[in-house]
């Protein structure tokens, strides 16, 4: 089949070499322009435009996707099949409407559970047993379409959302494959969502990756592990900036936040309470905390998360 892949980051990557080692003709690839990174801040091409140009393919970077020219470009190229996988820019209806078996979409999640632009994490923050993706039909609403496969996958207790994301990248590529072979076969299924079934996953921010101590001591490590590796989940010791990247359950009571003392970094939520194992204060380097600990000695009743005018 005749197909134009959009997509960006690594999770798209194993979609479009699975398309490529099926045999398709991939006839241009659209992707998200280059952006600077690193100290030096020097342009750098995303994942998915790396591959495209060791497979010799045709990339195309148009800043936005409603003036005009992604349409054009989509027009020459004539694919009988758009494939978007973590692309990053919202397609217009003209688009959606181009190819003559529509668009279709490889999603991070086993929707409708989770739409928006970081479903993995939020699935892995929210607690769920179960992760997944679904390929579906592309709608002008967010990740509304109808549904075509659905693969699911269980979340390890212990799992990150950096792990599940591989995962569920080389899972994707194997239910982007079985979709492509429906489609032009004409056997692709369309299964419509329950909108009251879907819950909304924004974007990550640093913001949002502040442990709450005041939270039940459950809900601590799943934003732990849905953080990781970026903002990751942070909290403050007298003051100053402390990353958490690894905790686990643990005994005791106190005041949502407070250290509760010995050998060990073990923190009272607002139900139980909670170990910090592995961490990172500020200006120092990634750490078993046991370690931090015996370097730099907190004494018992530090409360964590307090700004430093909280304290007088």
């Amino acid at each position: 089949m005749r197909i134009v892949f959009m997509g960006t980051p690594d999770f798209a990557v194993p979609c479009l070499a699975r398309l490529l080692d099926d045999g398709h003709e991939v006839a241009g690839v659209f992707t998200q322009p280059d952006k600077p990174r690193g100290r030096g801040y020097k342009l750098m091409p995303p994942p998915v435009k790396e591959l495209a140009l060791e497979r010799g393919l045709p990339v195309y970077q148009p800043a936005k996707m409603r003036d005009g020219e992604a349409l054009s470009i989509l027009r020459e190229l004539s694919p009988e099949l758009v494939v978007v996988v973590a692309y990053g820019k919202i397609l217009p209806k003209e688009i959606l409407e181009l190819p003559k078996y529509g668009c279709v979409n490889v999603h991070g999640s086993l929707l409708p559970r989770w739409r928006g632009a970081a479903p993995i994490q939020w699935s892995v923050i929210a607690g769920d047993a179960e992760g997944g993706v679904t390929t579906m039909y592309m709608a002008e609403g967010l990740d509304t379409g109808d549904m075509i496969l659905r693969r699911a996958t269980p979340i390890g207790p212990d799992e990150t959302s950096d792990e599940l994301y591989e995962r569920l990248a080389a899972l994707g590529a194997q239910a982007l494959s079985e979709t492509v072979t429906l489609i032009a076969a004409g056997r692709a299924p369309r299964e419509p969502q329950d909108d009251a079934a879907s819950c909304y996953a924004p974007m990550l921010s640093k913001e949002l990756a502040e442990i709450d101590f005041s939270k039940p001591a459950r809900e601590v490590p799943n934003l732990v592990r849905g953080m990781n590796s970026w903002p990751v989940a942070h909290t403050t010791l007298g003051g100053k900036l402390l990353k958490v990247y690894r905790t686990r359950a643990a005994q005791g009571k106190g005041a949502p936040g407070e250290l509760l003392g010995g050998k060990s970094f073990t923190v009272a939520c607002g139900e139980g309470a909670v170990e910090l194992v592995e961490i990172q204060a500020e200006g120092g380097r990634r750490m078993n905390a046991a370690d931090y600990l015996r370097g730099h000695p907190v004494a018992a009743g530090t409360r964590l998360g307090e700004s430093p005018n909280e304290r007088e």
